[in-house]
């Protein structure tokens, strides 16, 4: 062979390594009918599962999650919640106290892979599954399984006769497929916290006595069959269930609820999506759920402005759970509240549907990017909605202040766990909440201050188009904005999520320059281990001020020029290693009130006492 032929084959093989296909993902088609027996709380299921490996690994077994057997004494999440230094009150030693008709449970009747039986096992809240004939790269698998289960009283999420008394809210309710991605199968047991799933289109049948209305994630396919307010139900109607039939496409879960008290309105908006809400219609309820539509309406034109296109036809606030929690297109909510908190649990729990059912982000590994990105946002759709009149409270001129708050307050207790820690394995409920829903908020509000305000914006947007129904993870957040800004962002991803450092910049000193008549020298002290940019503002006795940006040296690059009465200029990096950094401004000290560093608060700086400075 000759040096050209050679030289080909090598840059064939390097080129062939070195390339990055785009990420794959499993998908799944769920074909699934329940027979619901509602004086025993029990179904019994059948279920159709097409699953197809998009992967280029081999697959000779799969795991399902079966979610109701958490709810059993001695349970993976019975036993945390007992042993934790600081459980759910929610939880508490409740599962363990449950009776058998009490309990939850998921019992597999059969399992089927292409028409043949596999070997399985029940551990806990995962199903094992040995197959029989791998999945190969490429090739798709059909599951058919037969299942019966019981729905557990209401603890978390999940079960019956909530405290509000709402009958059913059927979160976590089917035997599920685990996820598998580019870091292998994710079968993690249930003990209370995040998920993860498969995109995928369900199509869902629910046979359940006629009296009661279900709402559901999904398009329902017969509302002329079954009425209470999805459609005009025909006369003469006979027997004693109803078969809801609903589809969802592009999605990786299925929520339902059920009630025979619910009360069904509907509100269609400009663009053609449907808003149902579903509730119990009473004193503690009429007003504030009557005027929610409107106000929903509302933020919806804000949200998909602001964070990207809504993707689907239709979206349900639905009465039931044990607080708040999100599904795809649809939440569960419990609704006996004030205006001001049951618009403000509807927009968390609907802004979930950008920062975890559209994005389906790994919420176990990266519950901040779900719960911190979409508390962020609920805090902007808040201010907005107060700003409109529509909801009470004052316009807040940050309305993240609270987060930074909360986060430095726990950064000094020295409780503070990483955010990459799993979701699962957090030491304290405590941290995991500060962790996911503080501190992955100020993440956000933090980045704005380093790259700018228009970057930032725009940013997000770009994150939402770019990786909707991707499943993506932090470094590829990270990488939109660092093209969208030109500014180098790793450092902060990795100080910020993988470490626990904290941020203390502050003013050592202020003084005549020495040598140069006229002149001042502030020097700035690095005292925390986190290196960020700072924003210094100066007030000069004659009323002027001036604000000056240092960026960071590893950024290779600042934030730009912002429109600003104050003038604004850009300094000399600072070397991230160096403890003190030193400027010069043209005015003598006598002519200088006081130097501030970060004075609009966008750096969460543990100390801020440190942080001003007069001129002695």
């Amino acid at each position: 062979m000759d040096h050209w032929k050679l030289l080909i084959l090598f840059l064939f093989v390097t080129i062939s390594v070195h390339a990055q296909p785009e990420r794959w993902q499993q998908r799944v088609e769920y074909e699934m009918s329940i027979d619901f027996d509602v004086k025993r709380h029990q179904f019994d299921g059948t279920q159709r599962l097409t699953y197809f490996n998009n992967s280029p690994d081999t697959l000779d077994r799969v795991f399902y999650h079966l979610y109701f057997n958490a709810f059993q004494p001695n349970s993976m999440m019975d036993v945390r919640s007992r042993n934790i230094a600081d459980p759910d009150p929610r939880v508490g030693s409740h599962i363990f106290s449950l009776k058998e008709e009490e309990m939850g449970y998921h019992k597999i009747r059969s399992l089927k892979m292409n028409g043949e039986p596999v070997n399985y096992e029940v551990a806990g809240t995962i199903l094992e599954v040995w197959l029989g004939r791998p999945i190969l790269p490429g090739s798709n698998a059909v599951f058919e399984m037969e299942f019966q289960s019981q729905v557990p009283v209401q603890i978390r999420r999940s079960g019956r006769d909530n405290a509000e008394g709402i009958a059913y809210s059927m979160a976590q309710w089917y035997p599920k497929m685990c996820e598998y991605d580019y870091q292998g199968w994710h079968a993690n047991p249930y003990i209370g916290r995040e998920f993860y799933g498969v995109w995928g289109d369900f199509d869902v049948t629910i046979n359940i006595a006629r009296d009661y209305i279900v709402a559901a994630s999904g398009y329902l396919q017969n509302p002329d069959e079954i009425g209470h307010g999805y459609g005009e139900a025909p006369s003469g109607r006979s027997g004693k269930k109803l078969s809801y039939h609903f589809i969802a496409p592009d999605v990786h879960d299925f929520v339902w609820a059920a009630d025979p008290d619910y009360t069904h309105d509907t509100f269609t908006r400009k663009d053609g999506t449907v808003l149902h809400f579903f509730y119990q219609k009473n004193e503690n309820t009429a007003e504030a759920w009557g005027r929610l539509p409107a106000i929903m309406d509302k933020a919806f034109d804000f949200i998909n402005s602001n964070y990207g296109q809504y993707p689907y036809k239709q979206y349900s606030f639905i009465q039931g759970g044990d607080g708040g929690m999100e599904y795809p297109m649809a939440t569960l909510i419990t609704g006996e509240r004030s205006l001001g908190s049951l618009v403000g649990v509807s927009v968390h729990e609907l802004m979930h549907s950008w920062y975890q059912m559209a994005l389906g982000t790994n919420e176990s590994l990266y519950a901040w990017m779900d719960e911190g990105f979409t508390s962020w946002a609920s805090d902007e759709v808040m201010n907005y909605l107060r700003k409109e009149g529509l909801i009470p409270g004052r316009v807040l001129d940050n309305p993240h202040a609270s987060d930074y708050r909360g986060y430095i307050n726990f950064a000094r207790s020295g409780f503070e766990e990483p955010l990459i820690t799993h979701a699962d394995h957090f030491v304290t409920n405590t941290a995991y909440g500060i962790a996911a829903y503080v501190k992955g908020a100020v993440f956000l509000a933090q980045l704005e201050y380093i790259i700018g305000k228009e970057a930032f914006r725009k940013g997000m947007l770009r994150y939402f188009d770019t990786w909707k129904f991707k499943h993506p993870n932090s470094n590829d957040f990270i990488r939109v904005m660092e093209k969208q800004s030109g500014i180098e962002l790793d450092w902060y991803r990795e100080y910020w999520v993988n470490t626990t450092h904290t941020i203390d910049y502050g003013i050592r000193s202020i003084s005549e320059a020495p040598g140069q008549a006229g002149k001042t020298v502030a020097t700035l002290e690095k005292a925390g281990a986190m290196p960020m940019p700072v924003d210094v503002l100066v007030h000069y006795a004659d009323g002027r001020k001036e604000m000056f940006n240092i960026p960071l040296r590893i950024m290779r690059g600042h934030k730009p020029v912002e429109p600003s009465d104050i003038p604004f200029s850009v300094l000399e990096d600072w070397p991230w290693v160096a403890p003190t950094y030193e400027f010069v401004l043209d005015a003598s000290p006598d002519d200088i009130l006081d130097v501030i560093i970060d004075p609009h608060g966008g750096m969460a700086d543990v100390n801020p006492d440190n942080n001003a400075l007069k001129p002695k």
